[in-house]
Order: C-alpha cells, then structure tokens, then sequence
C-alpha cells in the first residue's frame, strides 16, 4: 500500500507550500545520496520524499491527491509514480540550495551512478472514452500506441564532447575568483552518447516511429478528467536512457438515461396518472442490467426512490454510490372528450384534492435528502 505523502515529509494536511518545500529539502539533505553512498533504504527514501513534493508543490495535482488519493496518478499499479534519479535532480536541484558542492549545487550527481546522466524519453499521451458501465465495473483495454522505439541496428558511442558525463564543465576566471558551471551537453542532449550506426530509416537519434497494443487495466471508479500512468510506454531514449510513460487521460461518456453525481446516479422515471394513482412496477437502467422496482399506489411527482449501492463504487474505496431514482408524474398535454368528462367528473370528488401528509415532503426536503 502507498504511504501516505504527508506523512512521508512529516507535514499536516493543511500545510502551506513553503511548509512542504522546507519539510522536503530536510528530507532530501538528510536521505541524499552523496551522503549516503551505498545505502538503499536511503536511496529509497530520497525518491519517495521526491515523489510526494512532486504532488504537494503543484496545487493541482494536490488537489487531486487530497480528493482521489494515489489512485489519481497511478489508477492502481499504473507504475507507482515512482521517480528516477535523474527526474529529481532535473526538477529540483535548486532546492538543495550549497547544501552540496560542485556542480548544480548538488554534488554534480557524479558519484551516483557513474557521473552518466541517465536520459528519459518523452511521455505519451493519449484519451480513453468509457460508459458509465465500464467505470462502474472496472475494465481492460487494449490501446495501439505510437511510440518511437530505438530501431534494430542502432548502436552508440561514447559522446566525444562530454566523454560520455552528459555535461560539460566550463571554469572562468572572475573577480571573487574561478568558477565552475556545468552545463548539459549540447552534442548528445545529456545522453553521454551518440548514434554510431543505424538503419537508413531510422531518424537522427536511431528511433523508428512503431505502432504498439498497450493493455492497460482501469480501476472501477475513475472520473472524468483523471490521469492513470503506464511506467515506460512512452518514448524510447537514445542509448541506455529510459522509456517515458504512458498518460491515459479518462473520458467519460454520456449515458442515455443515468446521471452521474460523483458516487452517484440519478434517474428520472416518469409514470403516468393511473400508474401513479394505482400503483405499478418499472423496469429501469442500472450500470449492473436492467432492475424492476415497485411504485406504491398514490405516489406522489418528485418522489425519489434511492436503490442503495446501485452506483458507482469509490475510487478510495469508500464502498458504493447509490441510485436515485426521481418519479414524475406525467400529466397529458390532450384529452379526449370521454377523458375530459371524466376529468370535469372527478375534480370536485374530494380523493382529487390536494392533501399533502407530513411524510409528503417538500422540495427543498426531497433536496436536501438527497445530498445527505
């Protein structure tokens, strides 16, 4: 299970952002690498702290979090959201402030990984549109992806501009004295490689542009607008780099007669007057089949019926909406001349006066039922 991201950097739900990014260069000064060599729960400790700034520091992606937890960005083992380290030293070296020496004011990253910078490749994008059916019930599909994928035939070689570092290091002379900046490496983007032999259809960097079938499992529950992750389907990188992710934007479709309120349906059943007055039974759409249910005799228009756990599960697994269904009495537009007279016959009679009891709740009642 995801540890929770504040409780990883030690800050309260209703911290401020200068809280979280304080909290987070403790934790990366105290977890980092250049501190910790050869220590894997620290390394491991560094990503996770990484991970949870990444989300907390971006007002959108917390507001996310706090409301659909992990399963906003990793739809349930969508790669974990995990970070290299290249991810974070890119992002947010500049929070370690002199912290540490060197280059970037990070230790240069050399020691860590053999001083190669490791390259990831560009993510991938792409929409899925599901029924409400489908995100009531959780479901798999299989996408084709394009993709660009290192081609057969392709080798590297050492960059000869950066002698395969990914940087280069220039030192001037100024008047507090030498400096010395790094810089990433315009030959080979980084890589600490170039392309030595490719194919003659392959681009400059030796990728192919590929088609694939991703299969991508979607958790019951999502909503319209969130993001899954698929860890490395993205874009191959040149050389040893590695491959982007996937994001899969979800789409909701519109239903032909269910309505969707967060866990919740709604559903207007609309009945006639004899139905109304004599009672009857309906069959109605759910997002697991058809059910019938039962209207009691004298039910009154904007009686709501509420079928528990009928709707949509939660994403958190807060258990299952329900189904409201709104009864409305349908009143004719046209009558016959028999159905006038029986009409004139009947509005004196006193069974169709209005008489509304104290279980007939008002509308601002039925409202605020509900949404209780």
């Amino acid at each position: 299970m995801n540890q929770d991201y504040y409780e990883i950097l030690g800050v309260s739900k209703g911290a401020s952002a200068t809280e979280i990014k304080k909290a987070y260069r403790k934790m990366a000064i105290k977890y980092h690498p250049d501190k910790n060599p050869g220590n894997a729960e620290a390394e491991e400790m560094f990503k996770k702290s990484a991970e949870a700034y990444e989300v907390l520091s971006n007002p959108e992606k917390r507001q996310r979090y706090d409301q659909f937890g992990h399963q906003a960005f990793d739809g349930s083992g969508f790669g974990g959201g995990g970070m290299n380290m290249d991810d974070i030293f890119s992002q947010f070296g500049d929070i370690f402030g002199g912290a540490f020496g060197g280059g970037g004011g990070f230790g240069g990253f050399g020691g860590f990984g053999g001083g190669r910078r490791t390259v990831k490749g560009s993510n991938l994008r792409i929409r899925v549109q599901l029924t409400l059916e489908e995100i009531a019930n959780g479901v798999e599909k299989k996408l084709k992806v394009k993709r660009k994928k290192v081609a057969q035939g392709t080798s590297y070689k050492t960059c000869d501009t950066c002698n395969g570092t990914g940087q280069v290091t220039r030192i001037q002379n100024t008047i507090l004295g030498r400096m010395q900046t790094a810089t990433t490496c315009n030959v080979c983007g980084g890589a600490g490689q170039m392309v030595d032999k490719k194919p003659s259809n392959a681009d400059e960097n030796g990728m192919l542009l590929t088609e694939e079938t991703v299969s991508i499992k979607i958790p019951a529950g999502v909503v319209d607008g969130m993001q899954l992750k698929v860890s490395g389907k993205g874009n191959d990188a040149p050389g040893n780099g590695i491959a982007g992710d996937l994001l899969v934007a979800i789409e909701e479709k519109p239903h032909e007669s269910l309505q969707r309120e967060g866990d919740n349906l709604h559903y207007d059943l609309y009945i006639s007057f004899s139905e109304a007055a004599l009672g009857s039974s309906k069959e109605i759409d759910t997002v697991t089949g058809k059910v019938r249910i039962k209207i009691e005799p004298g039910v009154q228009s904007g009686k709501i019926l509420r079928l528990r756990n009928k709707g949509i599960p939660s994403i958190n697994n807060y258990g299952t909406g329900d189904l409201l269904v709104h009864v409305n009495v349908w009143t004719p537009k046209s009558l016959t001349k028999e159905q006038r007279e029986f009409f004139e016959k009947m509005s004196d009679s006193e069974h169709f006066q209005p008489n509304p009891e104290k279980e007939d709740k008002s509308f601002f009642e039925k409202v605020k039922d509900m949404f209780s």
